[in-house]
């Protein structure tokens, strides 16, 4: 192991923000790809399609975009710039003054279900410039919060 991060997210915080800001928040947080498993987008269109009527309806998955916001919050912690490096002003000595977006950060699934991580671009390289191989994801969820913890894994053993 290298590093660690966890983040607790209150449900009904996503909730509040999609109802205020619909779509453009949707779309500046998630990827279609996240967008896609929690129901908001079908499978088949492409992702400068409208997002899918059910978010108008009430049949918002909150409870599983607030745990992918929660994985976004912790990863940035896991990789060492935490939410300053998601809002610009640190990212690991990579590039000083560029931000990972929020959709760098990508929570995707394995063939089982699985929940896994997929950075890219600023992102992925900070991961690089730390050593870090592999990024561990799980997520959980209540009624009311949304719980994700990232372990992030080392390319090489350490030298103790």
């Amino acid at each position: 192991m290298l590093t660690t991060g966890i983040d607790l997210m209150e449900i009904v915080r996503i909730q509040h923000a999609i109802e205020r800001w619909g779509e453009r928040f949707l779309r500046r947080v998630f990827t279609s790809v996240e967008l896609v498993d929690c129901g908001l987008v079908p499978d088949n269109v492409a992702q400068s399609s409208r997002l899918d009527s059910r978010l108008v309806q009430g049949h918002t998955r909150y409870a599983s975009l607030a745990a992918r916001w929660a994985a976004k919050e912790a990863t940035a912690k896991a990789l060492g710039v935490g939410l300053r490096g998601l809002a610009g002003q640190r990212c690991g000595g990579v590039v000083r003054g560029t931000a990972i977006a929020l959709t760098e950060v990508e929570v995707a699934r394995d063939t089982l279900g699985r929940p896994l991580l997929r950075l890219s671009g600023v992102a992925a390289q900070v991961a690089a410039a730390q050593g870090i191989g592999q990024l561990v994801l799980s997520l959980s969820h209540t009624r009311q919060y949304a719980l994700a913890s990232v372990i992030a894994l080392a390319l090489r053993p350490l030298d103790l």
